[in-house]
């Protein structure tokens, strides 16, 4: 794809591929302004990231993929050794590249991302960082477009000062972190909070703005994972009690504090544990900051479902090698064949995301231009 193809209706520095530096913040800059937000997906497997970037350019949008720890261990194989995370690191990394590879083919743009990281984890970002390092050495970029560190169940003077650690570091090549106040409830990827006090659910404005405060002492690069009542799983509709109007408190307190203009919003939020979430709740939450929403628990259904659905039409093809209903010596080689499972299962993840970029009101943000599909990407 040309190095010049751009989008119309964003910032001229977006372009196809991952995203860093002025063009990330450009990008989730015209997200926080246009009111809508970017799905950020957690993937383990290339046709999962398939699945995101089919989805992304089947919608006209921007996207995010992004890793856990654990997914990244998955993507190396459960096997490989993970001492000190080196399959973890080694895993994301080789995720990385596909995603690098890829976008630009699907020809759309991408932040590539990983998702909660615990002060135990760190090891992992720092083997992270070191080949962003590298390769920014060689290529001026950063290999990741942004990290997430989780320090929430730590004290928040601890939090905020490992965080301000990092965005030094990361700054220098470009880089967004993500930081979380407050915890997110129930539990995903081995991080369990399903006992969290009620009060640790919700963050007070004050320690929004100290947040604001502290960070952008060192860059403007971050954005902030406030609780609002999120809890990670699935639930059903009406057991999330979210509190959007907090996200909102935050805003108008930080303004106050720093002389900006009544409803300007200096905060960039993330809205964690959007899974059984109301969509009045969630557009709630885009009008007041919120650019990126992570998307996990029913992607994972979806991905499971398509697969699901298909043993169930093609049952009787799909219990021996030979013999189906059509004759005792027929071959089943077609049905079982890894490729057809897969293919319905991301084909039931794209539909799934469908609903994510509508919900997000995500659909159409790179415009109607067809130029994609005449310099190497696929079609919009």
């Amino acid at each position: 794809m040309s190095e010049e193809f751009s989008y119309p209706p964003l910032p001229a520095s977006v372009k196809p591929g991952v995203l860093s530096g002025t063009a990330m913040m450009d990008l989730l800059n015209h997200a926080k302004d246009n009111g809508y937000a970017l799905p950020a997906v957690n993937c383990v497997s290339s046709s999962g990231i398939n699945a995101v970037l089919e989805a992304a350019a089947k919608n006209k949008a921007p996207a995010i993929v992004q890793f856990s720890s654990g997914g990244s261990q998955f993507y190396a194989g459960k096997k490989a050794d993970n001492t000190n995370y080196a399959a973890s690191i080694n895993g994301a990394i080789a995720g990385a590249f596909h995603v690098r590879t890829m976008a630009k083919a699907y020809g759309v743009p991408v932040i590539l991302h990983t998702d909660h990281c615990a002060k135990k984890v760190l090891p992992w970002i720092d083997g992270l960082l070191n080949a962003s390092e590298s390769y920014f050495a060689s290529q001026g970029e950063p290999l990741f477009s942004s990290h997430m560190i989780d320090l929430s169940e730590e004290p928040i003077v601890e939090n905020i000062e490992i965080c301000k650690t990092y965005l030094a570091r990361m700054s220098k090549l470009g880089m967004l972190l993500e930081m979380e106040l407050g915890i997110t409830g129930g539990e995903e990827d081995g991080v369990n909070n399903e006992d969290a006090a009620q009060e640790d659910l919700y963050s007070k404005p004050e320690e929004i703005y100290q947040v604001h405060e502290e960070l952008s002492k060192i860059s403007s690069m971050f954005s902030v994972a406030a609780a609002f009542g999120n809890v990670h799983g699935v639930y059903s509709p009406g057991n999330v009690k979210l509190t959007p109007k907090i996200l909102e408190g935050g805003q108008k307190y930080t303004c106050e504090k720093i002389g900006a203009a009544e409803g300007e919003k200096p905060i960039m939020y993330v809205f964690h544990g959007g899974s059984g979430s109301e969509l009045a709740d969630i557009r709630e939450a885009i009008g007041y900051g919120v650019i990126k929403m992570n998307i996990d628990t029913d992607t994972q259904w979806s991905y499971w479902d398509g697969i699901r659905k298909y043993a169930e039409k093609h049952n009787d093809y799909l219990q021996s090698q030979i013999g189906n209903p059509d004759g005792a010596d027929k071959p089943n080689k077609k049905y079982y064949d890894p490729r057809k499972s897969l293919r319905a299962a991301e084909e039931s993840t794209v539909k799934r995301l469908e609903q994510c970029f509508s919900d997000l009101k995500c659909v159409n943000v790179v415009g109607e231009s067809g130029e994609a599909s005449t310099t190497g990407g696929v079609p919009l």
